[in-house]
């Protein structure tokens, strides 16, 4: 069947996407109660000794949080000692999959793994995946489909598993200190909250209490120490990329004029930005324009970056709502400054909640794979039909800002972004109010206020089709990818429809 963005949807995947939020009803689900008896040790001797102790067993689902991005130890190490207890046929569901979980496709190939719920995949594992090596589909979800899938008990996680760079011994964790501080544990918080049963990693084991403390004593069930949760490098490396290329530079100018005309620049509006070139260079644009009109921000959302926190320290902005930081000085902000402020992933963008902070958002710069001339986005998987991306908060952000920019450059690798028709939805165009790149830059026409408003800043507009035709010009027609009939990714929106599918790949 079509869904409302005319995507086929085979029967059987869940309820296709009707182009509006699907109205949430019913309660959410709570965690197992359970006791501690006063001086009961938590703190078990190997990560052997937990994984028998939560019980898990064959079928079960475990989780795992993605704060420590490329430089994650945590998953390969669980899923080594589970395969030497001989635990197989597990669903893994972790916030999000790296290159660096490589290692889990040889634990496919053993049976220990036979689906994955996740927001992103890349590397040899989402490669692998893209051809079938999985009889499921992996389930895609944004970081707020994620909690939303939780609470309601869609996603039942048996046992999760924690990196936690500071613990006590009781459970107290945080992620502000140790060797392998990555700042704010947004989603973990999700999964601690109400896993059956939660078993926290950390290489920097304090005595009782720690402060300051992200996830409490109360929701943890056993602590384990090991050498190492991660590498520093890998989790701070490519999270912020300062560019010097005429292209993402003159992109970041147009975006930056885009929202300094858009009538929603004055003080008090807020605003989410990624890490990526354009949009580090856009925050450098608009913040000498605030200094010039004296306008500050009112909260920066999302995950958090060094520019952010510079804006923050300068007084731009007021304060940062942080579930994710992306480097070593988004770390130290949210450890020594009390306006940089740590929030879950369900606080972040779960729809199905009573307020989540996207709806507050005026304006959020995205990037895209691919913007098709309907304006939906693809942030999932390359022209080549592989996957190699993440859902993330993308169609999040998206539906609750009031100015919603997608930064790309017209053509990449040679091949043109603005497309007939984009491999997969990610984001709906419904969402979408403009798409900037450097040879100009395309409105939505549902967004008539903005287009006369940019019009009148003269800037270089063209409609999304003229794009398309620009891109093409250059590169020409690319090639289509060729599909088998097997389903290998189902893409859930943010309220659990189904806006499309991702099919294996042929050679």
């Amino acid at each position: 069947m079509l869904n409302a963005i005319n995507r086929e949807i085979p029967e059987g995947f869940g309820v296709p996407y009707s182009g509006d939020m699907i109205e949430p009803g019913g309660r959410a689900v709570g965690h197992l109660v359970k006791s501690v008896r006063p001086h009961e040790d938590k703190v078990l001797k190997s990560l052997k000794d937990a994984i028998i102790a939560s019980g898990l067993k064959d079928g079960m689902t475990i989780s795992f949080h993605h704060h420590f991005r490329e430089g994650d130890y945590i998953l390969n190490m669980v899923l080594e000692a589970i395969d030497e207890l001989g635990i197989k046929n597990l669903k893994l569901a972790p916030s999000s999959l790296n290159s660096c979980h490589e290692p889990v496709v040889d634990y496919i190939k053993k049976g220990v793994i036979t689906s994955i719920e996740t927001s992103g995949l890349r590397g040899r594992l989402a490669v692998e995946i893209s051809k079938g090596i999985l009889g499921k589909p992996v389930i895609i979800r944004s970081h707020g489909g994620r909690p939303r899938a939780i609470e309601s008990d869609e996603l039942h996680i048996d046992v999760a598993f924690i990196g936690a760079p500071c613990a006590d011994k009781y459970g107290n964790l945080n992620g502000v200190y140790g060797s392998s501080a990555c700042g704010a544990l947004g989603y973990a918080m999700v999964d601690a909250r109400y896993a059956d049963c939660v078993i926290a990693i950390t290489d920097n084991l304090m005595d009782y209490p720690i402060e300051p403390i992200s996830i409490p004593s109360t929701l943890i069930d056993y602590v384990v120490c090991v050498d190492s949760i991660g590498n520093p490098e890998g989790i701070m490396s490519g999270a912020t990329r300062f560019t010097r290329s005429p292209k993402e530079l003159l992109i970041a100018e147009y975006a930056s004029k885009v929202i300094i005309n858009s009538g929603l620049f004055k003080d008090g509006f807020s605003l989410q930005m990624g890490s990526g070139g354009a949009s580090l260079a856009v925050a450098r644009y608009l913040s000498k324009v605030m200094r010039e009109k004296n306008i500050k921000a009112s909260y920066g959302l999302g995950g958090i970056t060094g520019p952010f926190v510079d804006m923050l320290e300068e007084g731009l902005v007021e304060k940062l709502l942080d579930v994710q930081c992306f480097d070593l000085k988004a770390v130290e902000s949210i450890r020594d400054d009390k306006r940089h402020m740590e929030i879950d992933a369900s606080y972040y963008a779960n729809p199905f909640n009573k307020g989540c902070a996207v709806n507050n958002l005026d304006v959020v710069i995205l990037s895209a794979l691919e913007v098709d001339t309907d304006f939906n986005v693809n942030v999932m998987t390359g022209s080549d039909g592989i996957i190699m991306g993440a859902s993330g908060g993308h169609s999040d952000a998206a539906y609750g800002a009031k100015l919603t920019i997608i930064t790309t450059p017209l053509i990449r690798g040679r091949l043109p972004i603005v497309v007939d028709k984009v491999q997969t939805v990610i984001t709906p165009g419904s969402s979408i109010d403009v798409v900037v790149t450097e040879r100009g830059i395309a409105v939505n026409p549902k967004n008539k206020e903005l287009m006369d408003r940019l019009k009148e800043a003269r800037l270089p507009l063209y409609s999304i089709e003229e794009l398309k035709h620009m891109a093409e010009k250059m590169t020409g027609r690319p090639d289509e990818v060729m599909f088998g009939d097997k389903v290998v990714g189902v893409v859930q929106y943010r309220d659990g429809s189904i806006i499309d599918v991702i099919r294996n790949v042929v050679d």
